[in-house]
């Protein structure tokens, strides 16, 4: 913690006996309780308004489930780096399709068994877990996985404010299906 200063003031003894919000810049700070309250720091601060925006694409008879992606906290990004890291796999080792345990059941699904997740731009097949992460008519997967591309199924959508990629999210089909390594 030393070598950042808004970490300066904490050590293993005192977060071991407390919580901190930071930053705690020396051993007497007790730790900051709001952050910017009343301006920044560096007065530059700017809030606004942000109306929502539906999706590029809607769910459809076809396409009826919601694929959220993102990260998860064991795999950084692709694997790049946390892939080579000795004691990694221990904490995540495979890519799993995280249901709804209703929708598990509804569609026919098994929790460790495989699924094949489809969008109007390709399929793959990956693990499902059952999960109650993931509201109904919702499933999430992370893109941390080269064996399980799920990007290949989001698409292209764009938000012209922020000039970044919409969220990734798309309609997509879950159906069962056999390990793609044995065939069962």
């Amino acid at each position: 913690c030393s070598l950042s200063p808004i970490y300066a003031g904490l050590d293993w003894e005192r977060i071991e006996n407390s919580e901190y919000q930071w930053p705690v810049p020396d051993k007497d700070h007790p730790g900051t309780p709001r952050l910017h309250e009343g301006e920044f720091v560096n007065g530059r601060g700017i809030f606004s308004i942000v109306r929502y925006r539906d999706p590029a694409e809607t769910i459809s008879n076809d396409f009826p489930v919601w694929l959220t992606t993102g990260r998860r906290l064991q795999s950084y990004h692709t694997r790049t780096q946390t892939g080579r890291a000795q004691g990694i796999d221990y904490l995540l080792s495979e890519e799993a399709l995280e249901v709804n345990p209703a929708d598990v059941e509804g569609w026919g699904l098994r929790d460790g068994g495989w699924c094949e997740l489809s969008s109007v731009r390709g399929s793959v097949k990956v693990k499902v877990k059952s999960t109650n992460r993931s509201p109904r008519g919702t499933v999430f997967a992370s893109f941390s996985f080269s064996d399980v591309p799920v990007n290949i199924l989001t698409g292209s959508g764009y938000d012209p404010i922020t000039e970044t990629a919409e969220l990734k999210v798309c309609p997509v089909r879950v159906e069962p299906t056999n390990d793609p390594q044995l065939g069962t």
